[in-house]
């Protein structure tokens, strides 16, 4: 068990605090975020060369030292000893909040162990930020950050979400944009509702809101670029209990059958159906279906 009073005046080491940055326009920098970065001894920046232009942009002198995930297991004991020797340090990510998605989770965990105070202070993060203004449901979320890169992971990852009621937000590249919403399309539908925004706060703001499939045609046509954010509605539908999801020995025409006999559903419902249980396009299973009957 571990028990912090943030602000006991009998603490005799220094703190580290976790400072967020804009994620694109400085105006987002709050005060106490400027003076936090002028009070302590030392700046421990993902990239000290883009902190730098923060830091010059607010007149903040502070000293930084780089870390990132490349000397993050190096750098964590010396970040300590000057803490546990009465030093606070500030540690902060490129842009946003550390930890989410970027470096600080690691020395987070070694001020924990050591005994040694952790504050947060308020700011900017991504994927809260367009989630408000998305269209879609902000009562209840869950942040999923990066997708793997491969497509067989991608697809389970998706998959494993499939069914969460609360609206889901990823984080990607704006080349692999493409990629992945083909692949939301395929497991989540392509009637779910998402959102994908870029360049948040910035002069080139974007939300394109629309179905999985309006936006993926989008895609298709236009070029993307800068930081994106993919907000995805949660699953609206039925749960299909295990019991009732054993499709497995039928081939996509037999499965297509089952749905029409058993749920009563016209041919077009099941094809619908069948492709989003299996994962695949409904086109493709339009296409087998009508090529067999």
């Amino acid at each position: 068990m571990n028990k912090q009073k943030s602000y006991d005046k009998a603490i005799e080491t220094g703190l580290l605090y976790l400072v967020p940055t804009p994620i694109g326009n400085l105006q987002d920098m709050t005060f106490r975020a400027i003076d936090t970065l002028k009070e302590v001894g030392v700046i421990a920046s993902e990239d000290t060369r883009n902190t730098q232009k923060l830091l010059n942009h607010f007149q903040v002198e502070t000293p930084q030292i780089s870390f990132h995930e490349h000397n993050y297991k190096e750098r964590i004991p010396k970040l300590v000893e000057r803490l546990l020797a009465g030093e606070s340090i500030a540690q902060v990510s490129d842009a946003g909040m550390p930890s989410i998605s970027d470096p600080g989770h690691e020395l987070v965990v070694a001020c924990i162990e050591a005994n040694l105070p952790v504050v947060a202070l308020p700011g900017a993060t991504a994927g809260v930020t367009a989630l408000i203004a998305s269209g879609l449901s902000a009562e209840k979320f869950t942040f999923y950050g990066f997708l793997g890169r491969k497509k067989n992971l991608q697809l389970k990852e998706l998959e494993a979400l499939q069914e969460k009621r609360e609206t889901l937000i990823f984080y990607e590249s704006p080349y692999r944009l493409k990629a992945t919403f083909t692949n939301m399309v395929a497991v989540f539908g392509e009637d779910r509702q998402g959102s994908l925004c870029r360049e948040l706060t910035k002069l080139h703001e974007e939300y394109i809101r629309g179905s999985l499939l309006d936006i993926l045609a989008y895609l298709q046509d236009n070029e993307i670029k800068g930081e994106c954010c993919i907000l995805v509605a949660g699953f609206d539908g039925e749960i299909v209990a295990e019991s009732e999801n054993d499709w497995s020995g039928l081939s996509v025409l037999e499965h297509i059958e089952v749905e029409m006999t058993e749920n009563q559903q016209s041919s077009k419902e099941a094809i619908k159906q069948v492709a989003k249980l299996r994962g695949l396009k409904k086109q493709e299973v339009y296409k087998e279906y009508h090529q067999e009957t």
